[in-house]
């Protein structure tokens, strides 16, 4: 299985966060979801091309089935954040019919492609096994259309490469053979539960809890993704909710623009900021000059804690599958910010009599890429049988 290419992407509204499994060999990048119209006139040449960082120059054209061709350039992720111009996802936004979806992602699997296989001219790139995640709100009614979209042959040029010849470009032929759809939430359960290499059970424990039951509440930036778990699978009766960190960090934004004359490029920025810890959270408007801006993050995550609650309690109380569950378990980026504020309303929680015990994982913000890398593997062993002798792993 080490002769294939696996590809696992978590589509994420702030981060798409990328595990890549080459010929044996592990990569990972995290892309801002950023992207913004490039413009010739308006293009700012590098004063020494040597010192230019790809990723922070992506610039890149898209031909495929899934997006419609309009001629149109784009920069993306870090680069996109630096525009002025710079698209963010929308509230609740529907992963699977924005072309921004496939444009990031298929960029970035030729990103990899060109940092692991330079090239000067063009270059053809294999993805044997595609895993990607949406959201439980919209999995169900979207996860066959988003494989049929992701499936088959894609180009993506890029533009402006540092290094290379005029006119700059790269040209990456991409085919992707096969594609799975995981849900988030879900994901993260594989991950706590399986390892990454073996593929086998790793925390018996964990999935003895599930013949009680597991809820888990995956909090994102545009949803929060519940996830039941009874006897090692999902239910059916748990889904998740339009509601996440991206709104509370737009507050945040709003009052630092106004208050401390300090704008943001985007929201990824902020969230850099917020999971670098406490000692971060402050901003330069002026060179020299720190302004703290803790009072204006805090009483947010604190609202966002109270609210992540309250959707866990309305959760574990209308499903009859997963009363009386033995685990609540919180994931994502968001709970991983938000940690501390999530503990100290669980506090408040119990006081009230209606106590919710959360376990917190470690590296909560990649449980759900770890997952999706785990299911390719699982996915694609299950189609060349010729490969499960050498993964000792079960189905169930």
């Amino acid at each position: 299985m080490n002769r294939n290419n696996f590809l696992a992407v978590d589509v994420g509204n702030s981060w798409y966060k990328v595990l890549v499994s080459d010929q044996g060999e592990i990569a990972d990048y995290q892309v801002p979801n950023a992207i913004a119209l490039f413009d010739e006139e308006f293009y700012e040449k590098p004063y020494d091309e040597e010192d230019v960082d790809l990723e922070e120059n992506l610039i890149v054209e898209v031909k495929s089935p899934s997006v419609i061709d309009r001629r149109e350039i784009f920069y993306i992720g870090k680069s996109a954040m630096k525009q002025k111009n710079v698209s963010l996802t929308s509230f609740n936004n529907q992963k699977t019919e924005e072309e921004r979806t496939y444009i990031l992602l298929f960029a970035t699997a030729a990103y990899h492609a060109l940092l692991t296989n330079p090239s000067k001219g063009e270059l053809h790139y294999t993805i044997d096994q595609l895993a990607v995640s949406l959201p439980t709100t919209q999995y169900k009614e979207k996860k066959e259309s988003f494989k049929e979209r992701l499936t088959g042959d894609h180009t993506i040029i890029f533009h402006k490469v540092p290094g290379v010849k005029e006119p700059k470009e790269v040209a990456i032929k991409i085919h992707i053979n096969d594609v799975i759809v995981g849900a988030e939430g879900a994901l993260a359960y594989l991950a706590l539960t399986r390892d990454q290499e073996s593929l086998m059970i790793k925390d018996d424990s964990l999935v003895k809890d599930s013949q009680k039951g597991i809820i888990i509440g995956d909090l994102g930036g545009d949803s929060v993704d519940f996830v039941g778990i009874k006897n090692n699978k999902p239910v059916a009766s748990v889904e998740g909710e339009p509601f996440g960190i991206n709104q509370f960090l737009d507050n945040i934004i709003q009052k630092v623009s106004k208050n401390e004359l300090y704008s943001f490029n985007s929201r990824s920025e902020l969230e850099e900021k917020l999971t670098a810890g406490q000692s971060e959270w402050y901003v330069e408007p002026f060179a020299g000059v720190k302004k703290d801006i803790s009072k204006y993050v805090t009483p947010q995550l604190r609202l966002m804690a109270i609210k992540y609650l309250e959707h866990f309690d309305r959760v574990r109380s209308s499903s009859n599958e997963i009363k009386g569950a033995a685990r609540y378990i919180a994931v994502g980026g968001a709970a991983e910010i938000a940690e501390k504020q999530i503990k100290e309303a669980a506090v408040k929680w119990s006081e009230r009599g209606r106590p919710i015990e959360l376990m917190f994982p470690e590296n909560m913000s990649q449980l759900n890429v770890q997952g999706l890398m785990i299911l390719a593997k699982m996915q694609w062993i299950s189609k060349n049988q010729e490969y499960a002798d050498d993964y000792a792993y079960t189905k169930s």
